[in-house]
């Protein structure tokens, strides 16, 4: 069974620990300075907005049907059967497809970077692996953010909108946008506020699927241009892995 993330914005305290629990598992800069910070970027992947007294959080949604895995040519993105979307950086070359492709705007980019990369939250796969929680969802100290079977997150995230109507809106975010998600998120208010984009113009149809309606319109000389790349990509890190060989064996005849 597939794992999630439950988001419940009423019990959250905005206390920041998932921002910094993040940060540490990721090897990310955690200070004031980026708690301070109200936006996701490339060093911060997941970040605790406030309005009004209420908070929401945002982070990859890990979609059942990502759209970002579905336009990358080289498959640098791809969904593990445990319910994490993550990222091989060393298939990346760095077309950028997937950021124009996420329906949540995830993908950020290390623009300042020499070596640049693609980054976004991976829902440390790691420990889901290892049969932990995620990061975020073990440190949370009231439980705003819960990790489990995303069949039962569903049942609880129903019982306690069943239970506490007046606290909630009636809809589980994450349940059916664009064919469901690995992150569920409940609240008083609609995510849209916080930025999330409305569920009725994102729809519950996969993303993948037009990716395919719109590939079945391109000339069929199109995928020449994605071998192409996928050449240059093999031919410039053979080029790299050719001469760290070369180094190695100088060295290696220098000692003799």
């Amino acid at each position: 069974m597939s794992k999630a993330l439950l988001y419940d914005a009423t019990m959250c305290i905005g206390c920041k620990q998932c921002e910094g629990a993040c940060a540490q598992q990721n090897k990310l800069p955690y200070d004031d300075k980026v708690a301070a910070e109200s936006v996701q970027s490339e060093h911060k992947y997941t970040v605790v907005l406030a309005k009004d007294d209420k908070f929401m959080r945002r982070l990859c949604m890990h979609c059942e049907h990502p759209a970002c895995a579905s336009v990358c040519p080289v498959g640098a993105f791809h969904k593990t059967a445990e319910g994490p979307v993550v990222y091989d950086v060393w298939k990346c070359i760095g077309c950028r497809y997937c950021m124009v492709a996420c329906a949540f705007a995830q993908p950020k980019y290390e623009w300042e970077s020499l070596n640049p990369r693609v980054r976004k939250c991976i829902m440390c796969p790691d420990r889901v692996v290892a049969g932990k929680p995620t990061a975020c969802a073990e440190i949370c100290p009231t439980g705003a953010t819960k990790f489990g079977e995303r069949d039962d997150l569903i049942k609880e995230a129903k019982e306690r909108i069943r239970q506490n109507p007046s606290n909630y809106v009636p809809h589980i975010y994450g349940l059916d946008e664009v064919g469901g998600t690995a992150v569920l998120l409940i609240s008083s208010v609609n995510p849209e506020e916080y930025g999330y984009p409305a569920s009725v113009r994102i729809g519950d149809t996969p993303m993948p699927e037009y990716t395919g309606r719109v590939m079945d319109r391109i000339p069929d000389f199109i995928p020449v241009w994605t071998l192409v790349l996928g050449g240059i990509y093999w031919v410039s890190h053979r080029r790299e892995e050719v001469a760290a060989v070369e180094t190695g064996e100088k060295k290696n005849g220098s000692a003799r």
